[in-house]
C-alpha cells in the first residue's frame, strides 16, 4: 500500500465551514444581558443570533474571535474564553459548519455602546432567547455559556470582569445574583468574598449616596480577568 498522500477527493471528503460565534454577556438592570444581533439575510433572516463570522483561510480561531469582538464591540483586547464546539451536521441548512463559540463578560457600557447608531445589534436580558428563538443552535450555545458561567462564580474571580476597578460587596453580590438568578444570603456570601483572597480592602468609603457608606475594595492582583 503506497504511503503517498491521496488527492483530495470532494466526493468523499466535502467541504466543512469553521465559524466562531461569541456569547457576550453583561449585567444589565440586574440581568444577565447579552448582545445579540439580527440576521440580514438568509438563512434565518430576521432572527436574533449571536455574533458570529467565518473563520478566514489565514486566521486561527482566537484571531477570527477577537475580529469578531472588534467589529461587533469596538474592542481589541478584553477576556475571551472558549466555550465548546458544536458539529451538529444540521445546525445550518447551508453546508456542514462547525462553530467555535466563545464567551465573555464585559461591561455594560461597552456593550451599550457597541449597539448605538447599530439598528442589527440588540443588548437583552438572556432569558429573550426564550421569547425570541435564535437562528441556528444558537440557544444551546447561549445554555451552555450561562451554564458554564455560573460554574465558573465558585472558583474564579470572573465577576470581577463586569466591576470598575473599586466597588463595594454590595455591587459585587448584586453582579452575582443576577448570573445566578437567585437571591444570596448576605453574610454567608460576604463571608466567602473576603476569604477568596480575590479582593481586599482598600480603607476608603463610597461617595454619600441611597445607602450608608461602604467600604470600597478592588481586585488583589489590580489586574482585569
Amino acid at each position: 500500500m503506497s504511503d503517498a498522500l491521496q488527492p483530495y477527493d470532494p466526493a468523499t471528503y466535502p467541504p466543512v465551514g469553521v465559524t466562531v460565534d461569541l456569547v457576550l454577556m453583561t449585567v444589565l438592570k440586574g440581568q444577565l444581558g447579552v448582545l445579540f444581533q439580527r440576521r440580514g439575510q438568509e438563512p434565518f433572516a430576521g432572527q436574533l443570533a449571536l455574533p458570529g463570522s467565518f473563520v478566514g483561510p489565514q486566521e486561527d480561531l482566537d484571531m477570527a474571535a477577537r475580529r469578531v469582538l472588534t467589529d461587533k464591540v469596538g474592542m481589541t483586547e478584553g477576556w475571551l474564553e472558549q466555550l465548546y464546539s458544536f458539529g451538529d451536521p444540521d445546525r445550518d441548512p447551508r453546508m456542514r459548519i462547525v462553530s467555535i463559540a466563545y464567551f465573555a463578560l464585559l461591561p455594560a457600557d461597552r456593550l451599550q455602546a457597541a449597539v448605538e447608531g447599530r439598528e442589527d445589534l440588540l443588548l437583552l436580558a438572556s432569558a429573550a432567547a426564550h421569547e425570541n428563538p435564535l437562528a441556528f443552535d444558537h440557544g444551546i450555545i447561549l445554555a451552555l455559556a450561562r451554564e458554564r458561567l455560573q460554574g465558573k462564580l465558585s472558583h474564579s474571580p470572573v465577576a470581577l470582569a463586569l466591576l470598575p476597578d473599586l466597588f463595594t460587596l454590595r455591587d459585587l453580590q448584586t453582579v452575582h445574583e443576577a448570573i445566578l438568578a437567585t437571591t444570596l444570603n448576605k453574610p454567608a456570601f460576604r463571608r466567602r468574598m473576603l476569604d477568596s483572597g480575590w479582593i481586599e480592602g482598600t480603607g476608603e468609603r463610597e461617595p454619600v449616596g441611597p445607602y450608608r457608606p461602604a467600604e470600597l475594595y478592588r481586585r488583589t492582583d489590580h489586574r482585569r480577568p
